[in-house]
């Protein structure tokens, strides 16, 4: 008898295929094998003249889908087909979750078996795992498929109703989504509360205490001033953000400036004395064991690693059984699970490290479904992160499963918490301290925080041996200031976080959804900051004012309800898609009602209620319009201002650029040419000459990060004009080293021809126009640090190219995902996942850019300005839209496409 198994992926294919009998195949469906039409040209020819067509699901038919497989897919399911003929039996082993049952189910309508089917499911790829679904097969949950159905097709019915509204009132390519826009807004809301913080100031006293006259220094101690005349001090806490000022009702003591040091002067001299000793045990538990939420909050603060990263490396570690599955709300534990991770405490740390009974989590997710069981080491021993031989980021993630799972079966942390109050005239000082008493899960994992300030709880800190009565010396005593702090902006642990504490979307789309806003220009990643652009203020609020439940928070944690109580079978879903979007107040009709009465040019229009000037939306970006004696006068805003920041100094200085031209900086000494401060859509810059005919690409240099346009002085300028500048020759090679500025910031670059050229960052009080040698060879001889342009990982490996035996794999790249060959890159087709992909498909692209490869090196497509191979425009043909979106905000400093250690430079700003 010969079974046909069907899983998503090769990877997942390869791995089941070990611990499958005899006389069963194991084939990949490559994800879904037919999706709703992503295009016009997707649409069948017999449907196209139908008016729900663009749509693809057909509302006056009780929603009925327009399911199409898509031509990268046919080739996939004429090869199942060709399977399924030699097969006596099927079995659908696509994952456990409402994704991997849908995918079954299409399995199941396209292939339509004539032979008996069966639904296996398993949450980890062992052998123990395969044997045990193999005896226990089902069928198709059709209520699960049909709450992902109705996800599908709601999704479909926002985006697709609402985002060509968008391009008619705002700007192309902007999208809108149920879960997405409610993501953008709550990252939008945060940029205003910044944008109306008012900030406060407060200063205290910190003192350098010693236990006794002439002590060591080793028994120094902190103490800070708490109270003073009994009141208590101030705090950033007793501030009110919108106003700057102490909370009304606070009885607290603010200090000034004159203040503090009055007060520094009169207790330095003083006699200080223990007045209070109290010392309150603690205990810790550890955090529960990993869930899609947790484990994409916790890489983000700990790795570094994007939601979307995050989810691409676990679903690796998954496909090659190292952990079991990767979507899931739940912290349960197995039996097996908790007896392999007490035998690992046991052998690793001791029996005194083992929580005295086996611990189990409760799951508190609003709505918890998916896999029964939390993320962690797969099997029923687990490996140690050296035991399984991987490198890199699959490494760093399964090191952080594994220490996690574990410590949940460890002893609770016990601690003592020491606080010293000590009395100095008409004041109280504090001292606070911690001992652990017993590490207990301190030894193999303590979560991360958001809180940079929180991650001392897990330090220890010791105060000297005190007792009431005892006298103490002040060795220092100094008078700080403070400044209240805005609200932080979001991380994409954060935003997680949020999204999952209000029940909006599902944690397993968190990954695609924070992708989403940042490709689609709602959002920019800055050093781990999610900062909103102007287009997501101006989008917010076209839906908050015309479609306000949409970005309700409350009413899309209800939606999400829905669902999930259509998957449990407690609700209909036909009912339901008839009422949101054809009832009386349904989608279809408050689109067609409203769309006339949205004025574009007010849809385009950001206010800013401080602000004179109107920020608005054009086809070049963000721009602000002022009105003035002579007319309007408009002008771009740099690309890197965020909302929050943008004030009247920085509009006035922008507008008056625009109206009495570029700062004239002075001539250069070689070429008398005037240099120019200007600021353009990527900061300010400097510039050589005017813009001509003749000289159409006027030399500049931006600014380097941390110098103001005011320090810009002519000799400044015209180092900055002359980078890269060279420094010497290296005395063991006798190549030259040269100081430049670069996409990353300043650097050295030792350049040794056809050997390679070795960079080094110059660090925080390196100047790039006054580095010496002498300092260079000093940073060359340090190791080089993992950052920047360093040697992409493959987010999939697909297998070798079969005439050289060369790997081919899976990129992220700045214009999307790729496939790469030795020096043969090839864009992936918008739209195509990941793990989708062939390496059938991969060959086909790659051969097909090679082609393309060998044809320009015929001819070589030219600049008509300069006479160079223009690359950005080879890649405008791959990225589609994204290349749009780089026009858009203006153009990009010459030379960063070339090189990331070009000198970067601005150029002219377009306005609407």
């Amino acid at each position: 008898m010969s079974t046909l198994v069907i899983v998503e992926s090769p990877t997942k294919a390869k791995t089941i295929r070990n611990y499958l009998p005899r006389g069963y195949r194991v084939e990949a469906s490559m994800g879904h094998v037919r999706d709703l039409p992503r295009s016009a040209s997707e649409i069948p020819a017999k449907v196209k003249g139908e008016k729900w067509a663009q749509l693809g699901v057909n509302p006056e038919a009780d929603f009925e889908p327009l399911y199409i497989v898509p031509s990268d897919k046919k080739k996939v399911v004429k090869a199942l087909k060709d399977a399924l003929k030699q097969a006596d039996e099927l079995v659908l082993a696509t994952d456990e979750d409402r994704e991997g049952e849908s995918i079954s189910w299409h399995l199941l309508q396209v292939l339509n078996p004539k032979v008996p089917t069966k639904r296996m499911v398993f949450h980890e790829i062992t052998q123990e795992a395969i044997q045990a679904a193999l005896d226990n097969c089902r069928d198709i949950d059709d209520q699960l498929v049909h709450a992902q159905e109705t996800r599908r097709i709601l999704d479909r019915l926002v985006g697709y109703t609402l985002s060509p509204l968008l391009w008619k009132k705002i700007a192309g390519g902007l999208s809108a989504g149920r879960v997405q826009s409610v993501a953008v807004k709550v990252v939008v809301n945060r940029e205003q509360e910044r944008r109306a913080f008012r900030q406060g100031s407060y200063w205290d006293l910190k003192a350098t205490l010693l236990k006794q006259a002439n002590a060591k220094q080793t028994n120094a101690f902190e103490a800070k001033l708490h109270t003073l005349g009994g009141v208590r001090l101030a705090t950033g806490s007793d501030f009110d953000e919108s106003t700057g000022r102490i909370i009304e009702g606070r009885q607290v003591v603010l200090l000034d400036e004159v203040q503090a040091q009055e007060l520094q002067g009169r207790l330095q001299a003083s006699p200080w004395t223990v007045s209070g000793l109290e010392e309150r045990p603690a205990t810790r538990k550890p955090a529960p064991p990993f869930t899609t939420s947790t484990l994409q909050q916790e890489a983000n603060r700990k790795l570094r690693l994007s939601a979307r990263d995050t989810m691409r490396v676990a679903q690796n570690l998954y496909e090659q059984g190292y952990i079991t599955y990767m979507r899931t709300d739940s912290v349960h534990l197995s039996q097996q699970a908790i007896e392999a991770a007490r035998a690992c405490v046991t052998s690793k740390y001791g029996t005194e490290y083992l929580s005295p009974k086996p611990r189990q989590y409760a799951t508190k997710a609003k709505g918890a479904q998916e896999a029964h069981e939390a993320i962690r080491p797969a099997g029923s021993t687990f490996r140690t992160p050296r035991e399984t031989g991987l490198s890199g980021r699959e490494a760093a993630l399964y090191d952080l499963i594994w220490k996690r799972t574990v410590a949940s079966q460890m002893a609770e942390a016990r601690q003592t918490h020491i606080t010293v109050s000590i009395e100095v005239d008409n004041a109280v000082f504090r001292a606070t301290g911690k001992r652990i008493d017993f590490p207990g899960f301190f030894r193999a994992y303590v979560e991360g925080s958001d809180d940079p300030d929180a991650a001392i709880e897990d330090q220890e800190v010791l105060l000297p041996t005190l007792a009431t009565g005892d006298a103490v010396d002040c060795s220092d005593l100094q008078a700080i200031g403070h400044e209240t702090q805005p609200p932080a902006r979001f991380t994409e642990a954060t935003l997680v976080k949020t999204l999952e504490s209000e029940g909006i979307g599902r944690p397993s789309t968190y990954a695609t959804v924070i992708g989403t806003i940042i490709d689609r220009g709602y959002v920019r990643l800055v050093n781990n900051s999610l900062i909103p652009t102007f287009t997501a203020f101006a989008v917010t609020d076209l839906l908050e004012k015309n479609f306000p439940d949409l970005v309700d928070v409350h009413f899309t944690a209800r939606m999400e309800q829905t669902l999930d109580d259509i998957s449990t079978g407690e609700a209909e879903w036909l009912p339901y898609l008839k009422t949101f979007y054809a009832g009386e107040q349904g989608l279809e009709h408050q689109v067609q009602e409203r769309e006339a009465q949205i004025d574009p040019a007010e849809a385009r229009t950001v206010r800013l209620n401080d602000l004179e000037a109107k920020v608005r939306i054009g086809r070049y970006g963000p721009y602000v319009e002022i009105d003035g004696e002579e007319g309007s006068v408009k002008a771009s805003i740099p690309v890197d201002v965020p909302p929050a920041d943008l004030d009247a100094d920085q509009i006035e200085r922008i507008i008056k650029q625009k109206v009495e031209g570029p700062d004239k900086v002075g001539l250069h000494p070689d070429t008398g040419e005037p240099i120019y401060l200007r600021i353009g859509p990527y900061g300010p810059y400097v510039q050589l000459g005017d813009n001509s005919d003749d000289n159409p690409n006027p030399k500049r240099a931006s600014l380097p990060k941390g110098m103001q346009p005011e320090e810009v002085t002519l000799e400044k300028a015209v180092g900055l004009l002359r980078l890269p500048r060279a420094l010497g020759h290296h005395p063991d090679t006798g190549a030259p080293i040269k100081a430049g500025q670069g996409r990353f910031g300043p650097y050295i670059v030792h350049d040794q021809g056809k050997e390679g050229r070795d960079y080094r960052s110059l660090k925080g009080d390196d100047d790039v126009l006054t580095v010496t040698l002498e300092r260079a060879l000093e940073l060359l001889a340090q190791p080089k640090a993992s950052r920047g342009r360093r040697k992409a990982e493959p987010l999939k490996t697909l297998g070798n190219h079969p005439d050289d035996n060369e790997p081919i794999g899976v990129f992220n790249g700045p214009y999307g995902h790729y496939v790469k060959h030795g020096k043969v890159n090839a864009s992936v087709p918008e739209g195509t996942e990941v793990d989708t992909i062939s390496l059938e498909q991969a060959l086909e692209w790659i051969n097909a850019k090679a082609a393309t490869k060998k044809t320009k090196g015929k001819g070589g497509r030219k600049s008509s300005s300069t006479g160079r191979t223009t690359k950005t425009a080879a890649a405008s043909k791959t990225t589609g839209t994204k290349k749009k979106s780089t026009k858009a905000s203006g153009t990009k400093a010459s030379g960063t496409k070339k090189s990331t250690r070009k000198s970067t430079s601005s150029k002219a700003q377009k306005t609407d």
